[in-house]
Parts: structure tokens; C-alpha cells; sequence
């Protein structure tokens, strides 16, 4: 009688197999750190650093907020639209883009705030990132340094639409992306904002682009100026901060909203992965 013949296994069979333990761990990840099960995830999808935007956003599609470990999220799938309050900083920033990956979103849109570089700027203009300095060193994981954090073309333009079309103040340029929390008292740094010429800056955009190009996630950015840390009294304080949201809360989740529903509505799936 002959032995049973030995399985063997190619490398794309073993490589399949490690892909469907990774798929799996970091689905686990993601409801685990949202309070979500993957399935309510839609596929357009909000991100934000600020508790109060989810629940202006649950308020408005009377939806349930899951708080996970880690991050806040809420979901409307008669809207077809996710928002996650990910946290603040790059680290935070790459975790939400590798964990959404998972899921593979249409379109991902940022709604943060920034510090506004240039005189002419005002508290509640909005910012329309197409590049970001990488000064943050978590990107550099995901693509080598010389490459650029490039914003999607795509969704950036459907951003500018939504803005000439309120007739909001806006600006398009670069944003320089830090992990160093309190720049606003170092000088050499300053200094360095100056001759860059960057026209805001934040902790997470430079994170979120490169980390979202290296992982076929359409992300972009809709950024409020919420100080003008450059100029004398601008740097933010506890009260200037409590007017920022009570005064730009509901038009800058409200904007979102309507770029990701211009975007569903237009079927933009822009890396064209399937659901």
C-alpha cells in the first residue's frame, strides 16, 4: 500500500493563506478599536478628530455612537456614509488608514482643523490641502522620504465645488504635517515655517496621504483654520477653541457630508476596488 502523498503548499498558496490571517487580525483590530462590526462600515467615510463631530453627525441621521478602545464612530447606511473620531497625531493617523483599508472604502475625507500660516487668513476660512511637508516621520514607513503626500485629485476637486457653491472662504496649498504639539515657543521651528512657505499647518495630513497612497485609499482633506499661531494672540486657548465649534461645527460636518453624498452620487470609487 502507498504512503498517503505529501501536500505541498506553492508560494502563492502560502501567501494567500498569510493574507487571509492578516485580513482577519486587522478586521478584528477595526471593530475592536471603533466598536463596530466591519459589516456597518459604508463606503464612503469621515474621519475626524473631535468626539462633538460624531455626534453632530449621529444627531443628524439618528444613528447609534460606538465607542471602541480606542476611537468613536457612527453609521448611516440609508446615507451610505461612516464617520470615525480616530484620535489626535500621525501614529493615530496610520492606524485609521491601515485599519480602513480592511474595508476597502470608495473615498475617505478628513474633516480637521489647521493653523492658518498667511496674514490674510481668518479663524472659520477653510483649507484645501493638495500636498503635505512630511515632518511627522510616521510616513516613513509606508513610502520612502523623497516621495510626496499627495491629497486625491479627485476628491479634493469635488471639495472645491462644495465650497465655491456655499460661497465659503477658502485656500488651496501646502500643509506642513508635525508631531511636535507646542512648535508655537520654538523659534528654530518657526523660523523654518517661514522660509518653507507652507500655508497651514497640522499633525495628521501628511500621515493620512502617504499612509492612504500606499494602501489604495482614496483619502482627502477638508481642513478649518482654526487658528493663527503665527501671528501675536493667535495661538489657540481653551476659549478660542470652544468658539471654533460652537461657531463652525455644524458647516464644516455639514460640507463634508455633502462632498462624500456628491461623491456616492457620482459613484467614485477612485482606486476602483471592489466592495
Amino acid at each position: 500500500m502507498k504512503p498517503p502523498a505529501q501536500l505541498t503548499l506553492r508560494e502563492t498558496d502560502t501567501a494567500r493563506l498569510g493574507q487571509l490571517t492578516r485580513d482577519r487580525v486587522g478586521i478584528g483590530t477595526l471593530e475592536r478599536y471603533t466598536g463596530s462590526a466591519a459589516a456597518e462600515f459604508q463606503r464612503y467615510v469621515l474621519l475626524t478628530n473631535f468626539e462633538l463631530y460624531v455626534h453632530e453627525f449621529a444627531r443628524r441621521f439618528d444613528a447609534e455612537v460606538r465607542r471602541g478602545s480606542v476611537m468613536m464612530a457612527a453609521h448611516s447606511p440609508r446615507r451610505g456614509l461612516s464617520i470615525v473620531d480616530m484620535g489626535v497625531g500621525s501614529p493615530t493617523a496610520a492606524l485609521i488608514v491601515e485599519l480602513l483599508a480592511f474595508v476597502r472604502p470608495h473615498a475617505v475625507l478628513l474633516l480637521g482643523m489647521c493653523g492658518g500660516l498667511r496674514d490674510s487668513y481668518a479663524v472659520g476660512d477653510f483649507f484645501n490641502p493638495v500636498a503635505a511637508i512630511r515632518d511627522e516621520g510616521t510616513s516613513d514607513f509606508f513610502l520612502p522620504p523623497q516621495c510626496p503626500a499627495l491629497a486625491s485629485f479627485k476628491i479634493q476637486r469635488f471639495v472645491c465645488r462644495e465650497l465655491e457653491r456655499r460661497d465659503l472662504v477658502y485656500h488651496t496649498g501646502v500643509i506642513h504635517t508635525t508631531n511636535v504639539r507646542f512648535w508655537e515657543f520654538d523659534e528654530p521651528f518657526r523660523a523654518r515655517l517661514r522660509e518653507e512657505r507652507a500655508q497651514a499647518i497640522d499633525m495628521e495630513c501628511a500621515t493620512l496621504f502617504t499612509a492612504a497612497y500606499a494602501r489604495k485609499v482614496a483619502l482627502g482633506a477638508l481642513m478649518l483654520v482654526s487658528d493663527l499661531p503665527l501671528r501675536e494672540g493667535g495661538v489657540k486657548t481653551r476659549e478660542s477653541a470652544r468658539q471654533v465649534f460652537e461657531k463652525h461645527t455644524a458647516i464644516h460636518v455639514d460640507t463634508g457630508i455633502a462632498v462624500l453624498d456628491e461623491l456616492r452620487a457620482k459613484k467614485v470609487n477612485v482606486f476602483g476596488l471592489r466592495p
